[in-house]
């Protein structure tokens, strides 16, 4: 995950600062020197990270936080507030035209992920009520436009082609086409080079002049670190682009362009990729990202994604029958969809505060849902309404069927009742008392 080991150097610099208690002036700037090589180590860009812990350094002194009680406090706090800031403040959202249809142009480099993530915007457009179009402007990579066909269908968006006519003329008319057929968002995904070269610029710009673009999206991979920058910079410079799309944000980078890039180009980050699945687009939060960075979780994006992604109806129904002790299979197998829906479980407990490194080392096997589902799925009704009746026979025939050892079974059983046994005691008068004296989530679910 990105960000992993900044936010271990940056825990060690708290930590040494909480175990002095009352700070001076030499403190803080050694603190902030140990804060600017994890920076850099980061691959956050050098002026950046310089300017950053200067800020810092002055505001710690400048504040005289050295003399309150709770200095490794007020310093983390102003860190934090550094760290928002340098990230853009506040959430910067898409510019919508006062006339139909607003339009997107995604731009980037061959292999960024442009076709991909035109698709996902395009779902997350339609999950906020609008009617996107898809248009396939790059008419030079063999089976691009069949690709974003491809995705366009997956996330039951229309895709305007014209074959290999003229970018700024299949622009032209898919606006146009959009305003005969009632679509308010036109997202156009055009073409990249292996490097930015006055060819590709020149075509961009020509779209440009073709229709009015509300939105430039440049659209950079976030694994070749400052380099990412360097292409944000260079795109802005010639094309004035209104913000980027940092995309897999979820593997094994140093963060660094996620840092660098508002303060190097002076537009902001508007998205994050945050998987393969096409509906892992996420907004980017600032002071969400920074929490994230110092350890502190992301709770509020985690009751967003909740909120989008668990069926509100399901979970009633279930709540119900959770406080009439009626909980079964089905239910559990309820559960475990909903869970699905909302990526993937280290993902969800990483948002968890305290969580984060807790699980950073653990291998959590999502594939585990899916033995979970062929388990329950390869119970009969009767069984999966009473679980009560699986005995030696039974289990032995779901574990065939579901391709799955009889242990898996029976430790799913286990879980179960587990699980059974917490909710009716929650239901019980001192319950939720006795449930949080005792109860160890991580440890107990395998965490």
């Amino acid at each position: 995950m990105a960000f992993d080991n900044l936010s271990d150097k940056l825990a060690g610099v708290f930590k040494r600062l909480r175990s002095k208690g009352k700070l001076t002036e030499n403190d803080v700037k050694t603190a902030m020197r140990e804060v600017r090589l994890a920076l850099l180590e980061a691959d956050v860009n050098y002026k950046v990270a310089k300017d950053f812990t200067n800020a810092v350094t002055e505001k710690c002194i400048g504040e005289k936080v050295m003399e309150s009680l709770t200095a490794p406090q007020m310093v983390i706090k102003i860190v934090k507030d550094e760290l928002t800031a340098l990230m853009g403040s506040e959430q910067a959202r898409l510019k919508t035209s006062n006339k139909i249809p607003t339009v997107i142009m995604m731009c980037g480099l061959q292999g960024s992920g442009k076709t991909t993530h035109s698709a996902k915007l395009a779902k997350y457009l339609k999950a906020k009520g609008h009617r996107p179009l898809l248009v396939a402007c790059d008419i030079y990579r063999p089976a691009a436009i069949e690709q974003l066909k491809v995705v366009g269908k997956a996330v039951d968006t229309p895709v305007f082609e014209m074959g290999t006519e003229k970018p700024e003329i299949i622009a032209k008319k898919a606006v146009a086409h959009s305003r005969d057929y009632g679509y308010d968002f036109v997202i156009l995904d055009t073409a990249g080079r292996l490097h930015i070269d006055t060819d590709l610029m020149d075509e961009l710009k020509r779209i440009t002049e073709a229709v009015e673009v509300n939105n430039i999206l440049l659209v950079i991979d976030s694994m070749v670190g400052q380099d990412s920058v360097n292409i944000a910079k260079a795109f802005n410079d010639i094309l004035e682009i209104d913000g980027v799309i940092l995309t897999k944000l979820d593997g094994d980078t140093r963060g660094g362009a996620a840092l660098s890039v508002k303060a190097v180009t002076g537009k902001p980050i508007m998205f994050t990729g945050v998987g393969e699945k096409l509906d892992q687009l996420d907004e980017f939060h600032p002071d969400r990202m920074a929490s994230r960075i110092l350890g502190m979780g992301d709770v509020l994006s985690l009751i967003e994604r909740v909120e989008n992604e668990i069926d509100e109806k399901a979970a009633e129904q279930t709540a119900k029958r959770l406080a009439e002790n009626k909980f079964d299979m089905n239910d559990l197998l309820e559960q475990f969809k909903q869970i699905k829906k909302m990526g993937s479980l280290k993902s969800i407990l990483s948002m968890i505060p305290g969580m984060e490194k807790q699980i950073r080392d653990v291998d959590i096997d999502d594939r585990a849902l899916l033995r979970i589902e062929a388990i329950i799925t390869s119970m009969t009704k009767k069984e999966r309404a009473k679980p009560d009746i699986l005995n030696a026979s039974r289990r032995r025939r779901i574990a065939a069927g579901a391709g799955v050892t009889v242990e898996d079974v029976n430790k799913l059983m286990k879980q179960y009742e587990q699980m059974k046994k917490m909710f009716k005691q929650m239901n019980n008068k001192n319950g939720k008392r006795n449930l949080m004296r005792g109860m160890n989530f991580p440890k107990k679910f395998g965490f």
